[in-house]
């Protein structure tokens, strides 16, 4: 039971020291209480391990330049040393000069040429035998546009040897200068005519191109097929260069021309080669820089030049300055790390117990916050230019995820620190450290409880409304005011707003997605797991309904009473009620044992000895244990189960073990037991002058429940609900007065007894939660108006013959104080 802590305790002399000094000696009784406890090397491994990774990323990190072509940049860099750098813009123009000078490459298209030189050679010999025009093929006919004339002038070459050899050589000629003036399609001839700066272009034939041979002629040597006028006088002319005579030079001419093809063809990857090696044999153009020369100023717009010219400055200051000062710089990047994932390791331990206890929970909140530096760190070196996307996600998911698992206040220290480790490590300026703060802060703020999937939808909008604006603010107030145009200034605050507002997009999405991850991993159940286990339509739930309807009536009104009660301090209310639902599950074994679910009849403990009675009503305690990890119940609502009587007296079967115990005394000494008479300590007793040794008196430790303890405030509130609900039902007129007395009386017997020594539960809190009950209580039993009318049954009338011969209601202070089950038992023995 925990000390109420709403104010701070001070002497009645008011004296400011006193209050600082209790303050002090309770924050050293936290951490003396973390240093014994077996989480305290975990935390500290943790730590250390945290340090070495995320020192190491933040130190590379830094390392980096952080800078993108096409960034405006918010500062101006001048040379630190004195060095000589390549002139990459004097250079690229050289070699693009080199690239624009190389002769474009063709290549022969070898079939075509071959077929041409075959069918001229051949065409004698193929008309030799020919005794008519109509004799030959029409498609030799049109080919090569013959006539009378011209057929027995072919034939006269080929009945002629010298005529023949004639015509070989001058077909052979006619071969060569083909291969010496290109015939191009019409967009290759474009092309030869418009790129490039050379006046060449190289000619590859073949078996001479594989000799290493290379043909270069002027591009004014290509021929247009396209074009028929250009390709019948450039044909016309090189038939005449031939030596062919009319009437064969006809033959000749109709044979390029009648369905030309081109003879040669672009070799792109060649050209390409034959530039880039070009462009490599240019040697750099290299200049000085001097101390103080401005790389970049403030408002430019960043080049590739300037980019290049900044890395290579980087580089040569490093080099002069050593390897020594290079360490230097890291070990402080560690240091500061360190001091980080002190005040870090300092606050859990401090303030957030559900963390620092459990060595699991330690080790996931390590991972979480190295995962969410890492990536940032990675994303911002891959991407300069969407630093506000790849920086503000990881910060605000590990947030939101914080406060999922934990609470509000968690997320937002561990998340801000967060912060401060990106913001270090990237090097960001203010403007999106305090972005990063306005997103924690919009998505912490709409998360007090999550029961629904559009908790997250509304969030994730407001966090990307926020961010946004903030960041186009940012943008406005830190951009140069000179330097970039109006457009380039609009662009970059248009920029800067979309990733932040994609930035709130992607952190809800995330968060949907994953949230059952985060739940199995930090162990703990959201308001949506918790909406869907309060449906009736659970098979527990149903279940219950069927086998024990007396239990499922009485955890519905426990549920309905401990959750106003646990609204009434702030607890978790949602849990509360579902907790309640399960919490006697294990009933459903032996449903009969237990009184809401008898209807009338002998009453099953009256043939059992006290002991076997025990283990039927404590056992039920075990078994809704075993049904709630078989269905695979969260661990917080396992906890009710357990704890919901902690480790109270099961009372009226101890009485009953007290009383046998003591007839076994009387009947051993031959006279009936006086129960005034019987105490606890197994004394021996005296009848008359007869001395015996009494029988064993029965071990209350033996007659409580295993427990544990409940060791949250709603499991806590949840055993005092379950016990006012069961002890309100033997009161004769439950009214205002007497129930607020009744569960007064039980709420202090059940603080005398321990069982808040577990839990955080205040004084204060507790007398909140006995007005709240009592409210709730007396609204649910309230009193009935009677009338004196004998149209309507009195309650005698009503009840029967039950309120005939029934026993008499219990006082207060007779109900039953360890459960339901032992006073139900009690009442009806």
């Amino acid at each position: 039971m925990a000390k109420d802590t709403g104010k701070s305790t001070t002497r009645r002399t008011g004296s400011s020291r006193v209050t600082v000094t209790v303050k002090r000696m309770r924050l050293r009784d936290r951490v003396a209480a973390l240093a014994d406890h077996e989480s305290l090397g975990w935390g500290v491994l943790a730590s250390i391990a945290f340090v070495l990774v995320v020192g190491a990323v933040t130190a590379w990190t830094r390392e980096q330049p952080l800078i993108a072509v096409g960034q405006i940049m918010r500062e101006t860099r001048l040379a630190r040393v004195e060095f000589k750098t390549e002139d990459l813009q004097q250079t690229e123009m050289r070699r693009e000069a080199a690239r624009q000078n190389t002769p474009r490459i063709y290549t022969a298209d070898l079939p075509v040429l071959g077929e041409l030189r075959a069918s001229l050679l051949n065409l004698p010999t193929t008309l030799a035998g020919v005794t008519q025009l109509s004799q030959v093929s029409p498609e030799i006919r049109t080919r090569f546009g013959l006539d009378e004339q011209e057929l027995r002038a072919i034939q006269g070459v080929a009945s002629d040897e010298a005529l023949l050899n004639d015509w070989n050589r001058r077909v052979e000629t006619l071969d060569e200068m083909l291969r010496r003036r290109p015939m191009l399609t019409g967009q290759s001839w474009q092309r030869v005519t418009q790129e490039g700066l050379s006046p060449l272009i190289e000619l590859r034939n073949g078996p001479a191109a594989e000799r290493g041979e290379t043909l270069l002629v002027s591009r004014a040597e290509a021929i247009n097929i396209d074009n028929k006028e250009m390709l019948g006088s450039e044909v016309a002319r090189l038939v005449r260069i031939a030596g062919f005579e009319a009437p064969l030079d006809d033959v000749v001419r109709v044979r390029l021309t009648s369905d030309p093809k081109p003879t040669f063809a672009f070799d792109e990857s060649a050209t390409r080669l034959a530039q880039d090696n070009a462009a490599k044999g240019i040697a750099p153009v290299r200049r000085d820089i001097a101390v103080g020369q401005k790389i970049f100023a403030r408002g430019d717009l960043l080049t590739n030049d300037q980019k290049e010219l900044f890395l290579v400055e980087r580089e040569q200051f490093a080099k002069q300055g050593g390897a020594a000062r290079i360490m230097a710089r890291r070990a402080a990047v560690f240091g500061m790390t360190g001091v980080i994932t002190v005040l870090l390791a300092g606050y859990v331990a401090s303030f957030c117990p559900k963390i620092a206890r459990r060595p699991a929970r330690i080790g996931w909140l390590a991972l979480l916050l190295g995962s969410a530096v890492i990536s940032a760190c990675l994303l911002g070196v891959y991407d300069p230019k969407l630093v506000w996307l790849t920086s503000v996600t990881p910060v605000v998911l590990v947030a939101v995820l914080l406060c999922v698992a934990y609470d509000q206040r968690t997320s937002l220290a561990v998340s801000a620190l967060l912060a401060v480790f990106v913001t270090f490590a990237l090097r960001l300026h203010v403007g999106m450290f305090a972005v990063m703060l306005i997103g924690i802060a919009a998505g912490v703020s709409q998360l007090k409880e999550i029961r629904e999937r559009r908790t997250l939808i509304r969030m994730s909008l407001t966090v990307a409304t926020a961010m946004a604006g903030a960041a186009m603010l940012d943008q406005v107030i830190n951009l140069p005011a000179s330097g970039p145009s109006v457009a380039l200034r609009a662009g970059a605050i248009g920029s800067a707003g979309a990733q932040s507002f994609l930035s709130g997009l992607l952190v809800g999405g995330i968060a949907l997605f994953i949230l059952p991850f985060v739940e199995k991993a930090f162990d703990i159940t959201t308001g949506m797991t918790l909406i869907e286990l309060r449906d009736p339509k659970q098979p527990l739930l149903r279940e219950l309904q069927q086998r024990a309807p007396g239990t499922y009536n009485h955890s519905l009104n426990v549920a309905s009473i401990a959750e106003s009660a646990a609204e009434s301090i702030g607890a978790d209310s949602l849990l509360t009620y579902v907790g309640c639902l399960y919490h006697d599950i294990g009933k459903m074994n032996k449903p009969g044992y237990f009184v809401e679910n008898q209807s009338g009849g002998p009453n099953k403990h009256d043939k059992l000895n006290p002991a076997m009675s025990l283990l039927v009503i404590v056992g039920h305690v075990k078994d809704g244990l075993e049904m709630a990890r078989a269905n695979n119940l969260p661990r917080n609502i396992r906890h009710f189960i357990e704890a919901h009587h902690g480790t109270t007296l099961v009372e009226y079967f101890y009485r009953r073990a007290v009383e046998k115990a003591g007839e076994k005394k009387g009947e051993a000494g031959g006279e009936k037991p006086d129960r005034s008479k019987v105490v606890q300590s197994g004394a021996e007793t005296k009848t008359g002058s007869i001395e015996q040794p009494d029988p064993p008196l029965p071990n209350e430790v033996d007659y409580r429940y295993p427990g544990p303890k409940p060791r949250t405030k709603e499991v806590a509130i949840t055993m005092l609900a379950d016990a006012v609900e069961s002890a309100t039902r033997t009161l004769a007129e439950p009214t205002p007065a007497r129930i607020d007395a009744l569960v007064r009386e039980l709420a202090n017997r059940r603080l005398m007894d321990g069982q808040f020594d577990d839990c955080d539960l205040t004084l204060r809190e507790l007398s909140t939660i006995c007005d709240s009950i009592s409210k709730t209580v007396a609204s649910i039993y309230h009193g009935r108006v009677r009338y004196a009318s004998t149209s309507e049954p009195s309650d005698e009338t009503r009840t029967g013959e039950k309120t005939k011969t029934g026993p008499a209601p219990t006082p207060p202070s007779e109900t039953k104080t360890g459960d339901d089950e032992g006073g139900a038992a009690e009442r009806r023995a």
